[in-house]
């Protein structure tokens, strides 16, 4: 649920002036927790700066830039509103001088994690549908509006993406995307469906943090079962 303004459909989001003044403001909070991320994984594997702000645009904002090029919704938001670079911008310099203090908020920056993931698959799926893609692709435009900046920052530092590895993380942002679409296509009302989407991300994603749910993972020499963890690959990642 982007501003309506930044690609003339007023009349077809319906939005009031409010809402769509919440929504912002919840999106650059998503914004900004994805980038305190980025630039925390930077600071573990002792970037400088320059690149601890990088990893905390890329986190922040890869996934919906690729997403409005996809769809031509151009330029993209984080590109064309200063405020996406700038709140970037900001969480990189806060983790970059206060390291250790941001590092103290791993469960509550966790919890904002999952709000962003489920505000940005939410928004996601629903810029796709204004959009005009088919349901199949607003749902996986959704998801990859929230695990994009992930992929792209993990990508820069040689890993595997976290999102591959981690509790319920992509499923989470597809489950809330689907609801979206669903609702589009029952022809029911957008805002009800995008709180229902959002929800139930947000929950999904807590409850595989609190509870420790994954997907099973193939099994190697030495497991148990196929649903075993690998050695040493169990402790959860919260840096997206």
């Amino acid at each position: 649920m982007f501003p309506a303004h930044h690609f003339g459909l007023d009349i077809n989001l319906n939005l009031s002036a409010a809402l769509k003044t919440l929504l912002l403001s919840l999106d650059l909070v998503g914004t900004f927790v994805f980038a305190l991320s980025g630039a925390a994984a930077g600071a573990r594997r002792r970037l400088d700066i320059f690149g601890v702000l990088v990893l905390s645009f890329v986190a922040a904002n890869s996934g919906g830039i690729l997403r409005d090029v996809l769809i031509g919704a151009t330029p993209p938001n984080a590109i064309g509103d200063w405020r996406y670079l700038a709140v970037s911008l900001l969480a990189g310099v806060a983790v970059f001088f206060w390291n250790p203090v941001i590092e103290r908020l791993r469960n509550p920056v966790q919890m904002f994690d999952a709000a962003g993931l489920a505000l940005f698959c939410v928004a996601g799926a629903q810029k796709a549908l204004v959009f005009g893609l088919q349901p199949l692709s607003a749902a996986l435009l959704g998801m990859l509006t929230g695990i994009g900046g992930g992929v792209a920052r993990d990508v820069l530092l040689s890993e595997v993406p976290s999102v591959f590895r981690s509790d319920i993380y992509a499923v989470a942002a597809l489950a809330g995307a689907t609801v979206v679409v669903a609702g589009d296509a029952l022809g029911l009302a957008s805002t009800p469906t995008a709180l229902a989407g959002a929800a139930l991300c947000f929950g999904l994603r807590m409850a595989a943090i609190r509870l420790g749910w994954h997907l099973p993972v193939a099994r190697t020499p030495g497991q148990s079962g196929p649903g075993s963890r690998p050695t040493g690959s169990g402790e959860h990642r919260d840096d997206r």
